[in-house]
């Protein structure tokens, strides 16, 4: 688990290897959201010169990702960034994600050899999800590919980022293919929500890529601003979602521009912004809403792919050899691995946090398995549900368990699938690859 306290002000003590670009932007917008507040407090009171109106003040809730990042946790409040990502449009900050280039002409083959997914399905404009796997057939890395005709972008946790463009690289013998970290040469955004297209659309970005976008695992390039940025379909939380790539050098412009668009009155009842930058607490209660497990929350590099639940968004079973496969084949052929990540939801209202201790019901001893994700849940009436490694003997649907929560043990259920909400956003085919190229 990666994610540690909120706190509200820089840890100078901890040194991390990145920096949010967008710090100063981000606590401007928070002191403007105070400004905002008290004037509008203010203007419900009329003359308020006699007493002083008191408007809660907006403050930018930093938590360090381990040691990769400081991101944020929350800009001004939970309830509305949530609101945004279900209603309208949240404007994310990712310095925590990497991004790798692989270029040359033998890119698709060479990684074809290398990866979990089949490369040759993987066309311009189409992105597609694999497992970087070392000899053990355990998960390395956690990728999004993005295939643009003269590049491919992947999209991968920056703490293995350059670790990842190593070990690849290693493998390279006479080939026309070169792997790049170029994590510090791009800024990771996205947009979340149903009105992300809109909002791009009102941003400027050409019809071509917008239609491009309205598809599920696709990707396309277009102009913000006067910045070239990559962008890529990915629906994380039940809803559209759009990972943004940017040159540095233009992070700060496109995050700008982006802002003064969410910064205005919808026309949601009420005055209500249903459009607005949004932090992690938020983003993470809907990606655990939609049944989206994420490396380095829910798995890591001791997990097998099997383990994951994630098979058939990310293993193809029909593709040549590949590094780890002969453990992934074995793991097949026996039918179940000796854990696997399942979703759960709470009986009552005791929330489990990460790390704690799951049994199974009626037989408190050997704990069968241990919560990665939780949260109280909006959509499900504030139910509290999560993510839990478990022992596959005790992973089907329906199956009760004791967790531990709130000093003591609690009663829960597996659900039926990971995600315990439908999803919003149009769903994509079964196939983990994007359609024909353009």
């Amino acid at each position: 688990m990666f994610i540690s306290r909120v706190y509200s002000f820089p840890m100078a003590e901890v040194s991390f290897r990145a920096a949010s670009l967008l710090r100063e932007d981000h606590e401007q917008y928070s002191r403007a959201e105070s400004k905002r507040r008290a004037e509008g407090a203010r203007a419900r009171v009329g003359d308020s010169s006699h007493e002083q109106v008191q408007a809660r003040e907006s403050r930018v809730q930093w938590i360090p990702w381990g040691t990769t990042a400081e991101i944020v946790g929350v800009f001004d409040a939970f309830e509305t960034e949530y609101a945004a990502i279900r209603g309208g449009a949240a404007l994310l900050d990712l310095p925590q994600r990497g991004v790798l280039e692989v270029t040359g002409s033998a890119r698709g083959a060479f990684l074809q050899r290398m990866l979990t997914q089949d490369m040759r399905q993987i066309t311009r404009g189409a992105i597609a999800h694999a497992f970087w796997l070392n000899r053990k057939g355990r998960i390395d890395a956690d990728l999004m590919m993005c295939e643009f005709g003269e590049r491919m972008l992947i999209e991968c946790p920056r703490s293995v980022a350059a670790e990842t463009a190593a070990s690849l690289t290693k493998f390279i013998i006479d080939e026309d293919v070169q792997v790049t970290d170029s994590s510090a040469a791009f800024a990771c955004l996205s947009i979340e929500g149903p009105k992300s297209l809109d909002l791009l659309a009102r941003a400027g970005l050409d019809p071509s890529a917008l239609e491009a976008l309205a598809r599920p695992s696709r990707c396309a390039e277009g102009t913000i601003g006067s910045h070239r940025c990559a962008f890529a379909r990915r629906d994380l939380t039940g809803e559209v979602g759009i990972a943004i790539f940017v040159a540095t050098d233009g992070a700060r412009d496109v995050w700008r521009v982006l802002l003064s668009l969410i910064g205005v009155d919808d026309g949601a009842p009420g005055g209500r912004r249903r459009a607005k930058p949004c932090g992690w607490f938020a983003f993470n209660t809907a990606r655990i809403e939609a049944g989206t497990p994420l490396f380095e929350i829910d798995f890591g590099a001791s997990a097998l792919p099997h383990e994951t639940s994630l098979l058939d968004s990310r293993v193809s079973f029909t593709k040549g050899c590949y590094l780890g496969q002969e453990v992934v084949a074995r793991m097949q052929s026996l039918g179940k691995p000796k854990q696997v990540i399942r979703a759960f939801r709470m009986e009552g209202e005791a929330l489990p946090t990460e790390g704690a201790q799951v049994f199974a019901a009626g037989a408190v001893g050997e704990p069968i398995g241990q919560v990665t994700s939780s949260t109280v849940s909006p959509m499900l009436g504030g139910a509290s549900i999560g993510f839990a490694t478990i022992k596959t003997a005790h992973a089907a649907h329906g199956t009760l368990l004791e967790i531990a929560a709130e000093g003591g043990l609690a009663k829960a259920t597996v659900l039926p699938a990971l995600a315990a909400i439908a999803p919003r956003s149009a769903a994509p085919s079964n196939s983990a690859v994007g359609g024909a190229g353009q």
